[in-house]
């Protein structure tokens, strides 16, 4: 009788650890744990790759674009008039070129455990899931995964790390504008870094790596920077233009 007495009352008290707040506490949401605050609204700078971003390159030019036979044929095949007439001007919107296009990006929690990102060139509309939910895919933003990837710190040292986004079940689209292909089995990996200038100004730093076994012959990496606005000033909405 004395032992069962002495589990009625261990098991008393693990209920009561648990229900009086002292036990262990919910998992903390993505936006509880972010390690930096990227909403707002951010502009382009476009500091690499100009000629590539600012004006859409001729036909067949894919230089820096690491592309196997069949991308190279794909390539050569752009046409801008086809792609409108299909209905597929937004081809050069995909999430894999979508944050190297010169415009502006407004950044948002949908929910505790979604980031959107909205594009006003183009007026795309990307979800960063952090939880289990997943986009249906098979659009150009296809189903992002999202995390906060954390760097062990020293004891007392806040923590730092990134936020790394996996995306994929795109629909087949362009890297470049002017018919560099990427296909429906690209997988897209990114990083989004804030970065605070000592004068106030804050960057924000998107490091992209395209994975693509149909046109790609090995990974193909690049980095794209935003500032910080105050506001929404000079945001425009404007429809994806195939050429």
């Amino acid at each position: 009788m004395l032992k069962l007495t002495s589990v009625l009352l261990a098991l008393t008290a693990v209920t009561v650890w648990g229900q009086g707040g002292r036990g262990p506490r919910p998992p903390r949401t993505a936006k509880d744990a972010a390690l930096y605050d990227i909403t707002g609204y951010w502009v382009a700078v476009v500091s690499e790759d100009w000629r590539y971003r600012m004006v859409t390159p001729v036909k067949g030019d894919a230089a820096g674009v690491p592309l196997n036979p069949a991308g190279r044929k794909m390539a050569g095949d752009w046409d801008p008039a086809k792609d409108e007439a299909a209905g597929e001007q937004c081809r050069g919107y995909g999430a894999p070129a979508i944050m190297s296009t010169p415009g502006r990006l407004h950044i948002t929690w949908q929910d505790d455990q979604t980031l959107a990102i909205e594009t006003d060139n183009g007026e795309q509309k990307r979800l960063l899931h952090f939880d289990s939910k997943e986009s249906p895919g098979g659009d150009w933003q296809g189903n992002s995964k999202a995390m906060w990837e954390i760097v062990p710190a020293g004891r007392g040292e806040a923590p730092i790390g990134s936020l790394k986004v996996l995306t994929t079940k795109l629909r087949p689209g362009y890297i470049r504008k002017n018919g560099v292909p990427y296909s429906a089995n690209t997988t897209l990996t990114e990083y989004l870094d804030r970065v605070n200038e000592p004068g106030g100004n804050a960057y924000l730093v998107v490091t992209t790596t395209v994975e693509d076994p149909m046109y790609l012959a090995q990974p193909f990496q690049t980095a794209s920077h935003f500032r910080k606005q105050q506001d929404s000033a000079g945001w425009k909405p404007r429809p994806c233009t195939a050429k």
